[in-house]
């Protein structure tokens, strides 16, 4: 038993406010690391959500659906990712209103060298941690994700 171990309070709670607060940790860890570069946190966020299937075009309301924020919010950070050349506009063959956005080379190469310097920066955080305690951690939170990004 820790010394946080608290019976009064349900341990879901305590486990959803810890991950709370680690949110709070790494994000004022992330706006450190990326101090200085071209991509800030929530341009990070957007390019790393392009990263992933980087050839699938996107409109901005489904970015906006996937990041669950408002899309005049969404529509501003793309547009600041547009004027760098991070992201590129198509028109959309299927709703004239809309276009499709595609990330591109350089918005490949301003991913990575952001990614390494969270990558980078946060070494340390799981130094002693053995790869057995990290997978199992990486495990349970993936399945935490997964049943929360299927439940929204």
């Amino acid at each position: 038993m820790t010394k946080n171990h608290k019976p009064d309070i349900p341990i879901e709670f305590r486990i959803i406010n810890w991950i709370g607060i680690i949110d709070q940790l790494t994000g004022t860890k992330a706006r450190q690391l990326l101090n200085g570069t071209d991509v800030p946190p929530p341009q990070f966020a957007l390019l790393n959500h392009f990263s992933h299937r980087p050839e699938e075009g996107k409109t901005v309301m489904q970015v906006a659906t996937a990041m669950q924020q408002p899309q005049p919010g969404i529509t501003k950070t793309i547009s600041k990712l547009v004027r760098k050349g991070f992201l590129e506009e198509h028109k959309n063959p299927r709703d004239g209103r809309s276009k499709i956005l595609l990330l591109t080379a350089a918005g490949i190469k301003a991913h990575q060298i952001a990614r390494e310097k969270l990558i980078s920066g946060s070494g340390d955080v799981f130094k002693g941690w053995s790869e057995n305690e990290k997978n199992t951690l990486f495990q349970l939170l993936d399945r935490l994700k997964i049943h929360l990004d299927n439940n929204r």
